[in-house]
């Protein structure tokens, strides 16, 4: 059934799923007990659970809406773009086990943490205030992801872009405030399956159907959209998803909150795997939407990131319109109440009781919940701004990635890395990066590679010249079964 304004039952849909992500964030406040079960949930999550919260959690507004646009107008971009991420994921899942072994024996929450014991205050300060602007990025590209599905249901509902912004802030602060990452986890797990059976299943599908089978798809196949290629920009973006899994703070938390290293490398490893699948079918949603919708998505909607919602408005009947819509909502949601969870653990308790290290539990509780409220409408200001979801993601990731990816892969390999290697390195690769991107990113060069390259010369160098006279401790484990 063809048509483009959604039936009430469609809007229903989508408002029941909204409202029960907020309930189940309401209901799980009661298990919040103390800062570990707000932050790595009492560290009890199995392996399945940690799937459904990994892959939900990568997934994303930006990695679905964002990465489907970019297919719909530069093709073969989106998978060159998506592999180097996909390949950083499955060398963490090897690493999951190891960080999960320290984060027990050392009692550690974050990956600041880790840091404060190898190489002291400064470094922990200066990775958190990393983190914490990359995560309110990346959270803002999910609140751009779904301000742009309410302002294609505007003129039915009479809501704008900037109220569809603004709604999802206060679902988002609603459920991360109360019941931090139990609640966050276990709507991921819901989320989880509403994408993959609304989403990745009924939307591929419907528009295989619609287009009269794989034959004619291929044959109707703009062959500029499945000619590999890369440039500078697609080069620097591969850096930035490759050496940002390093320091992946959301998987960092993940891997703490696994019940045993066990746990966190299957769980670690199923949900990347999961997440290898989605890459095609998010690319074939993205070149399909050509030859269903047309080359007029960006000149009616504002942007490439509305190309899954206006397929499935196009090609679904009423009622699964309003089930597809729900689970693309939740890919965002999944996203954006991780990242927001990170970012408020990193300004309470990384930045906050390094400077208040007194600070009573009860008190640092009540600071993460206001922080939840108070950091999204950080990132409703950037999504105002910049109106892209995967320009938002990229602008936060890069810049972070050339900074701590690095740095974070010594903190737990390599013995000589020192307090004044490490804070170079971050300096360095920040530095370089935004200077790159300042100066117009030369060559057309992302700006990641320069910024990498600099971190990694400033970390090995200035390691080496002051291991001697200033070792760091290095962090020892015996694995746990």
């Amino acid at each position: 059934m063809d048509h483009s304004l959604l039936s009430l039952w469609d809007l229903v849909i989508i408002g029941a799923y909204l409202l029960l992500m907020v309930l189940v964030g309401v209901y799980s406040v009661r298990r919040i007990k103390n800062t570990g079960d707000y932050y790595v949930a009492g560290r009890s999550f199995g392996p399945l659970v940690l799937m459904a919260t990994v892959c939900a959690t990568i997934i994303g507004g930006s990695g679905l809406m964002g990465r489907a646009g970019v297919a719909y107008s530069d093709g073969f971009k989106a998978i060159l773009t998506a592999v180097p991420y996909l390949l950083g994921m499955f060398i963490f899942s090897g690493l999951a086990g190891k960080i999960s072994d320290i984060g027990m024996a050392y009692n550690l929450t974050s990956i600041p943490e880790l840091f404060e014991m190898r190489f002291g205050k400064y470094a922990k300060l200066i990775l958190s205030a990393l983190i914490a602007f990359a995560m309110m990025g990346t959270v803002a590209s999910q609140v751009t992801a779904t301000a742009t599905i309410i302002k294609m249901l505007g003129g039915e509902v009479g809501l704008s872009y900037e109220a569809g912004a603004f709604i999802a802030c206060v679902v988002f602060m609603v459920y991360t405030a109360t019941s931090g990452l139990f609640g966050v986890v276990y709507t991921d797990v819901l989320q989880f399956y509403m994408l993959i059976i609304f989403v990745y299943i009924l939307i591929p599908v419907a528009a295989l159907l619609h287009v009269g089978g794989f034959s004619n798809f291929v044959a109707n196949l703009d062959p500029a959209l499945a000619t590999p290629y890369v440039d500078g920009s697609i080069l620097g973006d591969i850096v930035t998803y490759l050496v940002f899994t390093m320091a992946g703070a959301e998987m960092w938390q993940r891997a703490f909150a696994a019940r045993d290293r066990r746990a966190a490398k299957r769980g670690m490893f199923l949900g990347t795997a999961v997440y290898g699948v989605t890459i095609l079918l998010v690319y074939f949603m993205g070149v399909v939407a050509r030859q269903i919708i047309g080359d007029d998505v960006l000149a009616q909607y504002g942007s490439t990131d509305a190309v899954v919602p206006a397929l499935a408005i196009k090609i679904l009947p009423v009622g699964l319109t309003g089930l597809a819509l729900a689970g693309v909502l939740s890919v965002i949601m999944s996203t954006a109440d991780s990242y927001l969870l990170v970012s408020v653990q990193t300004c309470v308790h990384d930045i906050g009781k390094t400077i208040r290290p007194n600070m009573q539990e009860r008190t640092e509780i009540f600071l993460s919940r206001a922080f939840s409220i108070v950091l999204p409408l950080g990132a409703l200001v950037i999504a105002l701004y910049i109106k892209n979801a995967y320009n938002i993601l990229m602008f936060a990731w890069s810049f972070y990635a050339a900074a701590a990816g690095l740095p974070a892969f010594a903190a737990l390999f390599w013995k000589k890395a020192t307090h004044a290697g490490i804070v170079a390195a971050m300096i360095s690769g920040f530095v370089v990066c935004v200077g790159w991107k300042l100066a117009g990113e030369p060559f057309g060069l992302g700006s990641a590679v320069p910024g990498t390259l600099a971190c990694g010369i400033a970390l090995v160098a200035v390691s080496l010249a002051t291991y001697s006279r200033s070792p760091s401790l290095y962090l020892r484990v015996e694995k746990q079964s």
